[in-house]
Order: C-alpha cells, then structure tokens, then sequence
C-alpha cells in the first residue's frame, strides 16, 4: 500500500532524547535534544556554523528566503531542516512547534533543538532548531508568474487565508506572516500552505480580535513589501506590482471565519439545522469539536455555536477508512473515488463496504500508485487525483464510464498531465 509518511508519536510528550558530551574533540559540548523516532544527528559538524559546513549529508531543496541561515541534511528517515539562531529565539521557536503540532496539522514539524552552550545565548550560531522537511513542498515564487501569480493567485490566496484561520483558531499568534515564512504544496485541485517560521509566534488559549486584526496588518505589510521586491526584480513600475494581495487575502480569511464562528438561532424542534450547519463546515474541511446550544429568554429558541477543529475531517475520514496518508484536499477527491467504487458494486452494507473498501485499494488505488511512481516523480497521491480528474474528463467526453486501465493508458499518453489552470475551477497544474 502506498502511504504518505506519518508523524513518529510521542507517547508522552514530554519525553525527549537528551545527548551530552564531548562530541568533536574538546571544540564544545553541544546539547542535543531529539525527538523519538528520528536521526540522532550526531555525525554533524556541530562544532561549526552551518554556513562553513560541507557534509556528504548536505542536500539542495526548494526553500524560501530566510532570516537566519537553513540547511537541509538528508537521513534514511528523509530530509530535515537545520535552521541556525540565536538560543533563545531557538528556543522559543522549538518548544512553540512542539506544542502547536497538538493543535493543527499546518507547521513545521519539529524534531529536536541543538544547543552549543560553550557560546553566549544571544550569538547566531548559538543554537538551531531541526525540523522535517516538507514532502513535495515549494516556496511562492515556484508561482510567481511575472510580476504575480496569474492563475494561481486565487489559489494562493485561499492558501495563505485559510492558513492564517487555522492558526488563528489553534490560539497562534503568528507575528510575522508573509510569503517566504510558508511552503506550499499541491493538494488535489488546490494548494496547501503550511508554516515553518514560529520565531515571532506566541501562543494562548484564545486568541482577541485585536490580536487577530493585528497579524493580518502585519500580514499586509509583508506582503506589499514582497510584491514590490517581485515587480522590481522583474522590471514592473511599482505601480503595477500587485500590492492588493494582503487586501484580497484579508477578505478572505474575514470571510472564513465569519462561516466558522457564526451564531445559529433556532428552535428546540429544528435539530436538522445542527446537522445542516456540520455538514457545511465538514464540506469546508473542517472537524467538529462541540457544539454548544444555550437557551435565551424566547423558552423555545435557543443560540447555537460550534467550535471547529482543525482542517482535517476528510484525510481523517480517509486515514480511519483505508490508512491512507493524504492532505485535506487529496482525500475529499479520494474519498469520492471511494464513494463511486462502493456504488458501483453495490457495497451499501458495513460489511459489504468493508470488503468493497478493500477491493478498492487492491484493485484500483494500489495498482494506478504504483504506475504513477513508476512513471512520475513527485508525489503519488497527488498523481492518483490527477488521474481520477483526468478519467472523470474522458468519461464526460465519451458521455460513459471509463475503466482504470483504460483511462490511465490515455493519461499516459496525453503526459500525465495534472488539474488545467485554464479549465475555469481555479484548479493547479504542476
């Protein structure tokens, strides 16, 4: 079975791996906290900044523009981030991944904090913090198309906008989002964006709606600063730069989480709606914590409010159903190969969808996966909804049913190519 890789658990969270000791012949002492499950990292030059470093473990990756110095060192377990700082600064930025990984699926994941303690707090080589890479991941001006982003831009902007909404709901005060403090990745006819910069980020139960209004006008700044930096470096009078992209992404994210924290006042007997109003916020991707119904003074009325998850009810859906790893996205689109599979054999029982789910990985995902890795790089469960979106085209085009092997042949033929930019749903091609 093909599956994405998952995070390594921590059975308890405070546990860590804790290494001392004269690691490079007297030159210092790091202290090296990592967690469970991955590299010990011990074959590293600690002894020197990043920046002098030449390892065979060194490996070239799409980033963005950083403050501090980042490499990338690659392990059987995959490729991890070293991003180099101040101590304090690492600090604060390790311990606030760790706790943030409880509350959303969209940062970095951090995996252990290296400490030289023979320097003083406040050097820039003082610390670094390890992170996992990305998979399949790019910085924004892998979309900058000119001096923006063409048909990707609306794509980009629900990215950044729904980025900042779990944040925001997750209690993260961010403090310094922009375009380079994100990575993104395809997921299905979307983009997924993901955090991997926290050192100005705090943390709290509940964030105000000052604080919030306050990210976004630093969002704002950063941004306007990175479309003019765009349209210089592309020959654009700064008049034609798109400086309106922190605008379009704050009413969208205004939009969003109005949908999300909007207020339901309804009668004792319409217990349909609280299912309506699940079912819209399980459409949108997002899991339903609780829903709370407190009566008002009208005896029959009462006000309802739900508090919204994370972004993940459909990937958990698809992970509890086949064990399949995929983003929120890839898994709706997955999710609905499944649902037509299951109705095409008439699998409508628990267990008749029991045994239908498990035809379905063995006769359909498994061997469409393995024919994708074969033939493209990248990331196969990405390529799987590429697929499926090129077969639902053939079958609309012959107005029929298009068989897997059938439609894969053509797909092959055609390029595998990847959801069109220029078919009219705001859809990406990579």
């Amino acid at each position: 079975m093909f599956i994405k890789h998952t995070k390594y658990p921590d059975v308890n969270p405070r546990r860590r791996v804790k290494v001392k000791g004269d690691l490079h012949g007297g030159m210092g002492t790091p202290h090296l906290q990592i967690r469970p499950g991955n590299p010990d990292f011990l074959d590293l030059p600690w002894e020197q900044p990043v920046t002098e470093w030449a390892h065979p473990r060194l490996v070239d990756m799409p980033s963005g523009i950083h403050r501090h110095p980042v490499v990338f060192v690659a392990y059987d377990e995959g490729v991890f981030v070293i991003k180099e700082l101040p101590r304090r600064v690492a600090g604060g930025e390790y311990h606030l991944l760790r706790a943030l990984e409880e509350r959303t699926t969209r940062s970095a994941e951090p995996v252990g904090l290296v400490e030289r303690v023979w320097l003083d707090p406040l050097e820039e080589q003082s610390a670094a913090v390890i992170t996992r890479y990305v998979d399949h991941s790019f910085p924004y001006r892998h979309l900058v198309s000119g001096a923006g982003f063409g048909a990707r831009r609306s794509q980009l902007l629900d990215a950044v906008a729904g980025l900042l909404v779990e944040l925001h709901l997750a209690g993260c005060y961010w403090g310094d989002c922009s375009l380079s403090n994100v990575l993104y990745r395809y997921d299905a006819e979307t983009i997924e964006a993901v955090m991997i910069d926290g050192e100005t980020s705090r943390l709290r139960d509940r964030l105000s709606d000052g604080q919030r209004a306050e990210d976004l006008e630093i969002m704002k700044m950063n941004l306007a600063g990175e479309m003019s930096d765009i349209a210089a470096m592309t020959g654009v009078e700064i008049d034609h730069a798109d400086l309106s992209l922190g605008d379009d992404i704050e009413m969208r994210y205004k939009s969003l989480w109005a949908e999300l924290n909007q207020e339901l006042i309804i009668t004792r007997d319409e217990g349909y709606r609280i299912r309506e109003r699940i079912a819209r916020l399980n459409d949108l991707g997002f899991s339903v914590d609780d829903v709370e119904l407190a009566p008002t003074d009208l005896g029959n009325v009462v006000t309802m409010k739900v508090s919204v998850g994370g972004r993940t009810f459909h990937s958990e859906r698809l992970r509890q159903l086949t064990g399949i790893e995929a983003s929120e996205n890839q898994a709706r689109v997955i999710l609905s190969d499944l649902s037509y599979f299951l109705a095409k054999h008439e699998s409508t029982t628990a267990s008749g969808k029991s045994v239908g789910t498990f035809k379905w990985l063995t006769t359909s995902f498994e061997p469409v996966v393995a024919a994708i890795a074969d033939r493209k790089a990248g990331d196969p469960i990405q390529g799987y909804c590429d697929f499926l979106n090129h077969r639902i085209r053939l079958a609309q085009k012959r107005s029929q049913d298009v068989p897997n092997d059938e439609a894969l042949e053509d797909w092959i033929i055609s390029g595998m190519p990847g959801f069109d930019l220029n078919d009219g749903d705001g859809a990406s091609v990579h």
